[in-house]
This record gives C-alpha cells, structure tokens and sequence, in this order.
C-alpha cells in the first residue's frame, strides 16, 4: 500500500473478516489518518466494497427471531452483550464505509469517521471481553443484520446515509442503553453496566458528528436540515420512531428541540 492510499487502507480494514485482525487494521489505520500519514488517492480508480468482512459466526437471523432472555442469569447477560457487541462490530463497518464510499466528501469526514471506527473497535472489545469473562464470545449467538440492511438502502447518498445511520439508528442506542445499564446493575453485573456507560458517553459524540454531516450536506444542497430530515424519515423508515427519547443525550448530539418535540409526536 502506498504512503498515500487512505482509500484502499479503510476498504481493507472494511474487509476484514477476522474480529481481532479487523479491530488491530482499524486502530492502526485511524492513527495514520489522524497524523496524516493516510491522504485520500485520486478516487478515479477506487471501486468501493459493498459487503463488509465478517467472520462465519453469528449466524444472522430477522430480529423477530432473536429470543428474549432475563438478566438474572449469565446467559441473558451475555445474549445482551452480544447484541451490542454485534452492533459496535457493524458500527466499525459502518464508519469504514463511509470512509471508503463518499470519496467526495471533504478530508475532514474521513478523519472523523476514522476516529469513529477506531472509537467502535475499542466499544467492540469491551464488549467482547465482558462476553469471554462469561464463559461465552462473540458469534455465540444469533444476530440480525438491521444496520447493514440500511447502509445499503442509503449507499448512493450520504446525506441520506447521515439521516438515517446516526441520527435513527445509532441515536436510538442513545435511549436505550440508560434502561440496560440500570437492569445490569439491580442484576448485580456492575462492570458490563461500566462498560455501557462508556459506551453511552463517547456514541453521543458519534451521533453528533452524523449531525454535523447532515447539515453540512443539507447547507451544500440549500436544503431545509429539519424538512429534509423527516422527509427521509417518512421514505425510509415509514415515519415510525421508538420512544421514549433521551432527550439530553440527544440534544448534546445535536438535535433541537424543535426536532425531538416532532420525534415525539410520532410516537404517539
């Protein structure tokens, strides 16, 4: 790989199949974008991927099939932390993508995005030690392929891509996980609940980089950032969002409160 090819390096740490092989690519490759050692080729001649690396386990199956299973017991927990762990390694993916995909896109998106996936294969291992500690590792158990299945609806705009992966689905993490970190913990399980709680932190600035994006995108395109955020909401996602929201975490991830009364009201 030449000095310069930031392009083919997040495609490779994309491709990756092996967790541990994908986790060390990713780190090594975020801190050559950080410090400049990575600068994007002439993108005439990169094809993006389209399917990311994974290894052969978790076996994928529609959400609906994914069990239900209390916390009281270490294999409800570890199913949790399984679940998570499985978004963190998409969200790793993810943020390579976007690094790999959106080739016109200014410098200053793929060091963010760099900086996010370096950020998800630290989340991701976390996750993945809380599970071996267990007795269990990732590709234990089934996962669903939810993320993914929007990154390829939103692959040919990344306006789009910014609207619906960290301000929907990503943003959705953000209500959540208060609820599973107070469950762990009345489950007595207060380092995978420390863990969450890191999580938590650094993926409300991963929100707020998505929001950034959207409306420096929407500011480029003179288009209305609210109107154009529901609009894709409705053509997406059918206007259906989950409440309630953590309005907190995503006001400091850059929604107005303009935009969460309208969330809201969708819930209703």
């Amino acid at each position: 790989m030449s000095a310069c090819a930031l392009l083919t390096a997040a495609r490779r740490c994309l491709e990756a199949c092996d967790p541990a092989a994908k986790v060390a690519l990713t780190h090594e490759t975020a801190r050559r974008i950080g410090c400049g050692e990575l600068r994007r080729e002439d993108p005439g001649g990169h094809r993006p991927a389209d399917v990311p690396g994974r290894p052969a386990r978790p076996v994928l199956v529609a959400p609906r099939e994914l069990a239900q299973r209390s916390l009281d017991h270490p294999a409800g927990r570890a199913a949790l932390m399984h679940a998570v762990a499985h978004i963190e390694f998409n969200a790793i993916n993810l943020a390579w993508d976007a690094v790999q995909r959106f080739t016109a896109m200014p410098g200053g998106f793929a060091r963010d995005w760099a900086r996010v996936a370096d950020d998800e294969a630290r989340h991701f291992m976390l996750l993945r030690g809380r599970l071996q500690a267990l007795g269990y590792d990732y590709g234990d158990f089934p996962a669903h392929d939810g993320l993914w299945t929007m990154a390829r609806a939103t692959a040919d705009d990344p306006l789009a891509r910014m609207a619906l992966v960290p301000r929907v689905l990503e943003a959705r993490g953000l209500d959540v996980t208060p609820g599973m970190i107070e469950r762990l913990e009345r489950a007595g399980d207060a380092e995978t609940a420390a863990c969450l709680g890191i999580i938590l932190r650094e993926e409300v600035d991963h929100v707020a980089i998505g929001s950034r994006w959207f409306r420096w995108l929407c500011e480029q395109r003179d288009l209305p950032p609210r109107e154009t955020y529901f609009r894709l909401l409705g053509e997406h996602m059918g206007g259906r969002i989950r409440c309630p929201l953590n309005r907190p975490a995503r006001l400091a991830a850059g929604f107005d409160e303009a935009e969460l009364a309208r969330l809201e009201a969708l819930c209703r």
